[in-house]
């Protein structure tokens, strides 16, 4: 039977929150999640194939891969599950599912000094609920993670066992971080090993996909699998395909221009807002970014004289539009600051020009 944990009630609890953005594959490692909940609106599509080659005589290559599947909910929640074609954790079990949400009750996007998430899955191999706790913390070209799980214990029906798990990933320039981490039972047996894995990950240009490079000796992404390391060390790659839903089903078409200077009103819809900032002082700079095919905070409330300053942390080139055409920045390049200062009150809708249903407003008091 299913067991209950807590990390289950503080997910349903935490539904409440603001949603923001989440990280891409370049600020995690392959075994630790870092609260990855990716953007409401967008499905991902991850394939990570590990291979093992057999001795002499036979020299066969094995492959043994991951699928994950997985839908971004509004306030920062990612449901999905994990199929892997190998199983270690029971006998005449050769498959393995994980249905699993996740949910990220704060993030320094948002504010917060660190991203704190839960995890809450079923582990069908198991027979089983499993769970985990993620702390991470960017710090300039470094993200740190630490994670605390609970398993069931897939030999001994209402056990349970715990692990702990750290890793980062160091940003060698926008396209390539290097990453890495470690996980263990804490009542490893001495025929069970320590989980490692290591990757080099690969934004690939002017797209919103990515590559990694990997080596490592486990076996499955799941929470089980990511914390029993092998005798056996496997090499492979993941490649990640997110599909952004209002690209395909509205949200991307032309909307009328509007008066120069609107009256305040509410804020255009957007594909992953954060909490918003206070209102600055006249003449203050607000920093703001786009990643992962949203603006960052998609709602900014600024005083009039303020300055905005928007980066592209992305891998694709971006603009940031005015509905009414008050300002443009252009296309701006991977890497690219654009900045405008809001002189007039007002509400400014504005979109991406070559992907439209990325969208924002900034309020002027």
């Amino acid at each position: 039977m299913p067991k209950p944990i807590p990390a289950a009630v503080l997910i349903l609890l935490a539904l409440s929150a603001p949603a923001a953005h989440a990280q891409s594959l370049l600020d995690r490692s392959p075994n630790v999640t870092g609260g990855w909940v990716g953007n409401s609106g967008q499905l991902y599509f991850n394939f990570m194939h590990r291979f093992t080659a057999s001795g002499a005589p036979e020299r066969k290559v094995i492959n043994v891969p991951t699928f994950t599947v997985a839908a971004g909910l509004p306030r920062r929640t990612l449901v999905g599950a994990h199929y892997a074609t190998n199983s270690q954790l029971a006998p005449r079990y050769p498959n393995e599912w994980e249905l699993w949400a996740r949910h990220a009750f704060f993030t320094q996007d948002g504010g917060a000094p660190a991203d704190v998430a839960a995890q809450v899955a079923y582990n069908l191999a198991a027979a089983g609920v499993d769970g985990e706790v993620t702390l991470a913390r960017r710090q300039g070209p470094v993200r740190l993670m630490t994670a605390a799980r609970i398993l069931s214990d897939p030999l001994v029906a209402g056990q349970t066992r715990f692990a702990v798990a750290g890793g980062g990933t160091l940003r060698i320039s926008r396209y390539l971080a290097l990453a890495g981490d470690v996980a263990t039972l804490m009542d490893r047996t001495p025929e069970e090993r320590m989980a490692w894995s290591a990757g080099l990950h690969i934004a690939l240009p002017h797209t919103p996909h990515s590559l990694s490079l990997q080596a490592a000796n486990t076996n499955a992404y799941t929470l089980q699998g990511s914390s029993r390391g092998e005798e056996e060390i496997r090499y492979g790659f993941e490649f990640t395909i997110p599909v952004t839903l209002a690209r395909w089903f509205g949200g991307g078409g032309a909307q009328p221009a509007a008066p120069a200077h609107p009256a305040p009103a509410a804020p255009a819809a957007a594909p992953a807002p954060s909490a918003t900032p206070s209102a600055q002082p006249a003449g203050a700079v607000v920093k703001a970014g786009i990643r992962n095919l949203a603006y960052i905070p998609a709602r900014i409330e600024i005083a009039a004289g303020t300055t905005v300053e928007w980066t592209n942390s992305d891998a694709l080139a971006h603009t940031v539009t005015a509905i009414d055409r008050s300002f443009d920045s252009g296309l701006n390049e991977p890497g690219r600051v654009w900045r405008h200062t809001f002189t007039a009150p007002g509400t400014y809708n504005f979109q991406c020009t070559p992907h439209p249903f990325m969208k924002g407003v900034v309020i002027v008091k």
